[in-house]
């Protein structure tokens, strides 16, 4: 090997630790990174059926049809936010966010929101429900863990 003058000779070391899928599957990064993604994606799901269902004729519902247009822009833009940043803070808003959108189909169904009434049984809102409960339990797992995972020792 040829080394220039006045440098020590370059060794390249081996590391005794073999690699696995268990080391990495375990790994806290990895997990909360996952966390984090699988809750951006649900997140943009459930942005998504909203939009689709503005645009299927929600849109013609007078202050609903813009909620649903605000939740489905909203919800894509977190969904980039907190796939992007992977913050705990991020992520924990973002549930908040998705609980008030379950909370809004819930109170159209029972009780009625701005003069409209809707039902458990119109399209998507099982599919929605499904897709946002997930949502939210995913990410608050996402923040609860990471921001958890960040402590420093003892204050657990």
């Amino acid at each position: 090997m040829n080394q220039p003058a006045g440098h020590a000779p370059l060794i390249v070391r081996r590391s005794s630790a073999r690699w696995s899928w268990r080391s990495l599957i375990n790994s806290p990064d990895l997990t909360h990174s996952l966390l984090f993604w699988v809750g951006a994606l649900l997140v943009a799901g459930s942005a998504v059926i909203h939009l689709h269902l503005w645009s299927t004729g929600y849109r013609h519902i007078p202050t609903i049809g813009p909620l649903f247009l605000v939740q489905g822009i909203a919800g894509l833009l977190a969904a980039v936010a907190v796939g992007v940043t992977r913050h705990p803070l991020v992520a924990a808003a973002t549930a908040l966010f998705v609980a008030g959108t379950i909370g809004g189909l819930v109170l159209s169904v029972e009780v009625g929101l701005f003069g409209f009434r809707d039902s458990f049984s119109a399209p998507w809102a099982t599919t929605s429900l499904v897709v946002e409960g997930a949502a939210v339990v995913v990410l608050a797992t996402a923040a609860y863990t990471t921001r958890r995972a960040a402590l420093p020792w003892g204050q657990h």
